[in-house]
């Protein structure tokens, strides 16, 4: 069985000599495998005649083809296809009841879909397009499965379905009003002011929604959501936006008022997914082509089955290497005196009626240090000193004659003065450009913006924006490298391919790193030592000296009440139950983070055990 996708957004006839159609072995024979479509917006290729060559792939100027080779049992499976050389589903999601799912996979590879599909706003077509089957058919393909029943009951209508959707910053668009007053008008279990006060809305009640933070607004959608009276609850990424300590609050709300219903949730922390899922389901495949959906697998098992690349269930290899995290806190590593790169004295700030305090520290050859703490308590204004964007009312920052690059928080199309993807990555190093290069493997093709090329800035979605201003910060030869929350729109994937790529760069060009990010199992992958923010969200910041990673994060953790455990696998960071043996022994000892191994394999033991 043969797939082959073609970009709409990249495909370009009117801009290109049709290359994939002149140059096509079988055109040239007088056999029709590729002609221009009927609009004339782009080419189709006729995948029945298609042998496979890739000499359309390599050909075409913007590579807005893709073409792949898959068993073909896969197409019993099929559950959805957009239309003629688009994507394909393969699988989806099974709900529990009175459990809830978690659903993990690359950014493209149809998680979205799937929750549109089970939300009843798409209904599956089985690849059939152009005659989309019946109700009547839809059932007696999923017959003698789990889906069978959930979709009789959602063609009946005995499902009430609510779906919190994945870009909230679209919401203020459409919606308008106070916080109040549509979280009134939504509420239907009488829960609507609780919620809404344990999520901390309440301070915000009669504000306008056109004025609130993206982070406000996720609250608000997933406050909304619950206050809906519903059997099924769909979750898609509730965690964009939230600090640590609200991702963490936002996984036991979620969990507390969704049981005894059916629940999905779409994400990409992992220590929030794992917290949050009783059961976790896989899905893989090539992004933008197709994406397959494995069978649930425990939440533990599951994530650890996704980082070792490897599915035992399917016997499917979906990553060539295994991703692994720190066994213990990687101190030692660290205690030699290196050359501090940059310095700084104590420095104070103020910025209208909030103030902020660093302590004193420095930053050495090669080293990532990360910036961890709530929003709103001075990361990014302590990165702007750092840049030199922001001067400090007392105290100074040592960066005299050092190159420093910077990618800024919030990323629009306006930070980019070049006009094309290929001129923001040429001006940035033309290295990237260069196919047989490491930074181009490493950071331009996983990050998958070797597509978008021709692309122009103003016309990237915030996630392809988001990774441009990535490979542009790290492509540059800078001394001192400072990103602000990397992660944000990124998959899991992509999110570890960054963090390994800033790990190298500061190695192999004796720099360092500045790294603010909110994704505990990334901090936990990518730094050597720990800046922690606290205080007063909005009103006052007190940061840390620089900390190693085991007492900075036990520092941040005590905090928030929460303590972590080892994976003993992947090594991992896991989230304990609050009240669990292990949250209540760890916080005895005051390890919140790491702990002895041997009570890793006690808790391994336990596990097999049961």
């Amino acid at each position: 069985m043969r797939i082959a996708v073609v970009d709409k957004d990249l495909c370009r006839p009117d801009k290109c000599n049709l290359e994939c159609i002149r140059f096509c072995p079988l055109n040239r024979t007088g056999k029709k495998c590729i002609e221009l479509h009927e609009e004339g917006m782009r080419v189709k290729i006729y995948e029945e005649v298609c042998v496979g060559c890739g000499i359309c792939v390599k050909k075409c100027p913007f590579k807005a083809i893709t073409i792949v080779n898959l068993p073909d049992e896969y197409e019993k499976n099929l559950v959805h296809r957009y239309g003629p050389n688009m994507f394909k589903l393969y699988g989806l999601p099974i709900p529990k009841y009175n459990r809830v799912t978690g659903v993990i996979g690359k950014n493209g590879s149809g998680k979205t879909t799937s929750l549109r599909i089970l939300a009843g706003e798409l209904k599956p077509n089985l690849g059939n397009y152009q005659d989309p089957p019946k109700e009547e058919e839809i059932l007696r393909y999923f017959r003698g499965s789990e889906l069978q029943s959930y979709f009789q009951k959602l063609f009946n209508r005995e499902l009430r379905i609510v779906h919190k959707i994945q870009y909230v910053e679209l919401v203020p668009r459409y919606v308008k009003g106070t916080v109040g007053k549509l979280l009134m008008k939504v509420d239907e279990r009488g829960l609507a002011k609780e919620i809404a006060k344990q999520v901390g809305l309440d301070k915000i009640w009669d504000r306008d929604i056109r004025v609130i933070s993206g982070g406000e607004l996720q609250k608000l959608l997933i406050t909304a959501t619950l206050a809906k009276e519903a059997d099924v609850y769909l979750f898609d990424e509730p965690s964009s936006y939230l600090d640590v300590r609200e991702r963490i609050r936002m996984a036991k709300i979620i969990r507390e008022y969704v049981k005894g219903k059916y629940a999905i949730v779409v994400e990409h922390d992992l220590a929030v997914l794992d917290y949050l899922s009783d059961l976790v389901t896989i899905i893989y495949g090539e992004p933008g082509v197709f994406g397959i959906v494995s069978r649930p697998y425990g939440t533990g098992a599951g994530i650890n089955h996704f980082l070792n690349g490897y599915l035992p269930a399917e016997n499917m290899r979906i990553r060539p290497e295994a991703i692994k995290f720190h066994i213990y806190a990687p101190t030692e590593k660290y205690v030699e005196p290196t050359s501090p790169i940059v310095t700084w004295t104590n420095i104070y700030k103020k910025l209208g009626s909030f103030t902020l305090q660093v302590s004193q520290g420095t930053i050495r050859i090669g080293e990532v240090l990360g910036l961890i703490g709530p929003n709103g308590i001075g990361k990014t204004t302590f990165v702007r000193i750092i840049v030199g964007e922001l001067k400090p009312d007392k105290g100074e920052v040592h960066v005299e004659g050092l190159s420093l690059s910077y990618k800024p928080q919030y990323v629009s199309p306006k930070i980019f003065k070049e006009e094309t993807v290929r001129e923001v990555l040429r001006n940035a190093n033309e290295e990237t450009l260069n196919p047989a290069s490491w930074i181009y493997i490493e950071l331009v093709k996983k990050l998958r913006l070797h597509k978008l090329l021709d692309r122009h800035v103003e016309d990237l979605s915030g996630g392809e924006l988001q990774k441009l201003a990535i490979a542009q910060c790290l492509a540059r030869d800078a001394q001192i490298y400072l990103l602000d929350e990397p992660s944000a729109y990124l998959d899991i994937e992509e999110r570890l391919a960054v963090a390994k790529i800033i790990k190298r760069i500061t190695r192999m060009k004796s720099a360092a790193a500045f790294v603010v990010e909110h994704d505990l199992c990334l901090q936990d992958f990518i730094s050597d030592r720990l800046i922690v923010f606290s205080g007063e969200p909005g009103g006052r910041g007190i940061a840390t000296p620089p900390l190693n990673l085991r007492d900075g994060m036990n520092k941040f953790l005590k905090e928030l009440e929460i303590t972590f455990r080892r994976d003993p696998k992947t090594y991992r960071p896991r989230v304990n139950k609050e009240g669990s043996y292990l949250d209540r022994y760890q916080k005895s000892i005051g390890e919140y983070y790491y702990i002895p191994r041997e009570i890793d394999l006690m808790k391994e033991k336990e596990e097999e055990t049961s």
